[in-house]
Parts: structure tokens; sequence; C-alpha cells
């Protein structure tokens, strides 16, 4: 009966990492077909700035 495997230490029964490079080559190709919105990315700013600033005014407070 013929290895139908390819070289030995490469086979993997359960097929675990060809699913896995399967759903790694696929992903990139779905987050380029959605347009980048900036909506999102400016709340995000917002919102580590505003964290900053209570952060620093608490410590600030502390420190008085």
């Amino acid at each position: 009966m013929a290895n139908t495997q390819g070289p030995q230490g490469n086979y993997d029964p359960a097929g675990s990492t060809q699913m896995f490079r399967a759903f790694v080559d696929e992903a990139p190709q779905a987050r380029q077909s959605a347009p980048a919105s900036a909506g999102p990315r400016i709340g995000l700013i917002v919102g580590v700035i505003a964290a900053v600033v209570i952060v620093a005014a608490v410590a600030w407070l502390a420190m008085k």
C-alpha cells in the first residue's frame, strides 16, 4: 500500500492544521471586502482620551 500522506511527520490525522490554514487564508479576504468606516475608530480614540483624562484627574486629586 502506498503512503499517500506525504513525508512522515507531516500527517495530521484530525485535519485541524489544514482547516486552520484554510481559515487563515480566508480571513484577510473577508476583511478586505468590508468598507472601512471611520465612525467606530473615532469613537474609540475619543473614549481612550476620555479615560486617560479621568485617570489623570483622579490621580491629581489623590495627590492633592
